[in-house]
């Protein structure tokens, strides 16, 4: 019998030792960036994901075969209310609920392989990041490109929030 896992692990061992998939400067190199949409962390890693990812990666190994300098980076899109709610339905605290998924996340993905330069991990629910978001919008709103007023939602009655128009269901 093949055995995959001794050989993966072997490998991916390897290659976080020698640090093959960390972006460093090169001027001898073209560079290319290749970032895939993070993933919430509201739960565990779903074939969706492996199907996303898979691409992304392969896009990203075929850049390196060309001789690319190629930054591939992971993140967690995990602010906002598909925390939220998994840390509601999880009956504990968002922060608590999150980080568990972001660590079950991140070891799923390096399981798998993939290419990330895991020296340049984004979490969007770390104030390292979003300090930078607040920053922006206080900008934005100083000039009078964002601004407050009054608007009709789309409430959810069971959740207690509002929902992007996509998030409805037979009209409301």
């Amino acid at each position: 019998m093949y055995p995959f896992k001794d050989i993966e692990e072997k490998w991916q061992r390897e290659w976080e030792k020698k640090g093959f998939f960390r972006a460093r400067p090169d001027p001898k190199k073209k560079k290319y960036y290749l970032l895939e949409m993070f993933p919430y962390p509201s739960g565990k890693i779903h074939m969706g994901h492996v199907r996303n990812y898979t691409i992304g990666d392969v896009a990203a190994r075929f850049k390196m075969m060309q001789g690319y300098n190629v930054l591939h980076p992971m993140g967690f899109d995990a602010f906002g209310q598909p925390a939220e709610n998994a840390a509601i339905k999880n009956k504990t605290k968002p922060d608590i609920w999150t980080h568990k998924c972001i660590d079950w996340m991140r070891a799923e993905l390096k399981k798998m392989g993939f290419s990330y330069d895991w020296e340049r991990e984004v979490s969007t629910c770390d104030s390292d990041y979003y300090k930078w978001n607040q920053w922006i919008f206080l900008k934005m709103f100083e000039q009078g490109l964002a601004y407050k007023k009054e608007s009709s939602v789309n409430w959810c009655p069971s959740c207690e929030t509002t929902l992007a128009n996509e998030e409805v269901s037979e009209g409301g």
